[in-house]
């Protein structure tokens, strides 16, 4: 029930505009890393253990409140899922890039790109903006909805914020870069482990919801299989080449992160994509989202019915 009531209210009312727990996480983390830096793996294991296991400790004193109060359970379990997911935000924010992008404001475009992906869009033109957007809409579909959701449904609320932080971390200091290349690598990997099976449960249920948005569900699976593993990242292309078949899209190519260039492989054997797909991703997005919720929800509901 907490799960199901905290995706309902990150539907409906997205994050809170002030005082989101998540940023004051991001604040505490960024006073540790000025205390805690050094360019060394060690102190990076440090740095994202202590955050991490802090947050899961939250977590573990939150379920202990509820213990034997099967209300108050609810209602702590779905104050920590809204607090974690994003889904809404996300898709809102990518639906407002392409709303400027459609009024031919893409210099606006630019300036909001970077509140969904960290490539540099100084130079992107319409459909590359586009393609950025896609592309981001995808990958953080498991990052922002699934993993959380799942990791709520075997672990309750110490999952839900053990999963947070770990994926706050290595969006803060998981870079490949010569400032964060050891101390940032702790905070990667471990990003890396606990969105492994979320990834590949995306991919399975964007599948799944190919047909939502007249996708082919065969199509769908086949891109994903021939070029899910393609991706540099162990997880995001299971995302991306899911739906780059569901979209009916080619995915990748040419991204620029600061002074890195990076070529990324292609998915999919579609079009590239344009504005209009924008509106097609967060749609398939909010079906993957409610697919998610619903196993989730009863994957906690036999978890519990065993405990």
């Amino acid at each position: 029930m907490g799960l199901a009531l905290g995706f309902a209210a990150d539907w409906y009312f997205a994050d809170p505009r002030r005082g989101h727990p998540v940023a004051g996480f991001g604040r505490a983390a960024s006073a540790l890393r000025k205390t805690m830096y050094a360019d060394s793996r060690g102190a990076g294991v440090g740095y994202a253990g202590a955050l991490v296991a802090g947050a899961a400790a939250v977590g573990g004193v939150a379920e202990r409140m509820g213990r034997g109060r099967p209300v108050t359970q609810a209602a702590l379990t779905a104050l920590a899922t809204w607090t974690v997911l994003g889904g809404t935000s996300l898709r809102r924010e990518a639906t407002a890039i392409g709303s400027l992008l459609s009024a031919g404001d893409v210099e606006a475009a630019r300036e909001r790109l970077p509140h969904l992906c960290g490539r540099d869009p100084s130079k992107l033109d319409t459909d590359e903006i586009a393609r950025a957007v896609v592309e981001s809409v995808a990958e953080n579909t498991s990052d922002a909805v699934v993993a959380p959701l799942l990791w709520g449904a075997v672990a309750g609320i110490p999952g839900l914020l053990a999963y947070r932080a770990a994926n706050t971390l290595d969006a803060m200091v998981g870079y490949r870069n010569e400032k964060y290349l050891n101390f940032g690598w702790a905070a990667a990997r471990l990003d890396d482990v606990l969105n492994y099976l979320p990834a590949r449960f995306t991919g399975a249920a964007t599948v799944v919801s190919a047909p939502a948005i007249l996708g082919s569900p065969r199509r769908t699976l086949k891109v994903l299989l021939r070029d899910g593993g393609r991706h540099p990242s162990p997880n995001a292309g299971r995302c991306e080449a899911s739906a780059a078949g569901a979209l009916g899209l080619r995915l990748g190519g040419t991204n620029k992160y600061g002074d890195v260039v990076e070529d990324r492989p292609v998915m999919g054997t579609g079009r590239a994509p344009r504005v209009a797909d924008i509106h097609r991703a967060t749609a398939l997005s909010g079906v993957v989202g409610v697919v998610s919720a619903g196993v989730a929800v009863r994957v906690a509901w036999a978890l519990g019915r065993k405990g």
